[in-house]
Parts: C-alpha cells; sequence; structure tokens
C-alpha cells in the first residue's frame, strides 16, 4: 500500500464493505467494493463471489486474438517479410 491509499486526519477512509442483508435462506451476504463482489455466508461458511463474468472476459480475449491473427496474415499477405524472387534469377 501506498502513502496516498492512507486515510488521512480529518478525511473519513474509504468504504470498502457494505451493510450485511440477509436472504430469506439464511443466507448473510456482504458487497465489497475493492475488488468487486459479495461476500455469501451460509451455515457459518463464508464463499467470495467475484462481480466479473468470467464467460465475458474469456470471449473477449479470444476475439481480441483472433482480430490480431487476422490483421497480422493479411500484413504478411499485402506485403510479405522475405526478399521478392519474382524476378530472379536475372536475365
Amino acid at each position: 500500500m501506498t502513502l496516498r491509499g492512507l486515510p488521512r486526519p480529518g478525511k473519513p477512509a474509504p468504504r470498502l464493505f457494505g451493510e450485511p442483508h440477509e436472504t430469506p435462506d439464511g443466507t448473510t451476504v456482504i458487497t465489497v467494493s475493492d475488488p468487486p463482489g459479495v461476500f455469501a455466508i451460509r451455515d457459518g461458511v463464508a464463499k467470495w463471489e467475484p462481480a466479473v463474468n468470467a464467460t465475458l472476459v474469456a470471449v473477449i480475449a479470444v476475439s481480441t486474438g483472433l482480430v490480431a491473427a487476422t490483421l497480422g496474415a493479411l500484413a504478411v499477405l499485402h506485403r510479405p517479410p522475405w526478399p521478392d524472387l519474382r524476378g530472379w534469377p536475372p536475365r
């Protein structure tokens, strides 16, 4: 942690945890802001649930790789990095 992250006198500390809420099935849910997610406490066992959609992250990563590979292939086809040998041998 850097000195910038520490609370200063006269300024309130940043709030990281929200108020606990109890669901009808008896689970206590506590929201967390850094990193975003929730703690779900049920029968004395706490479980961390991050607020990240893993499927969306995977789709974005695969799409980025596909676009990069396509652009790289088009660049090589347009102007290959090897020497032009169409006029070889010289006459």
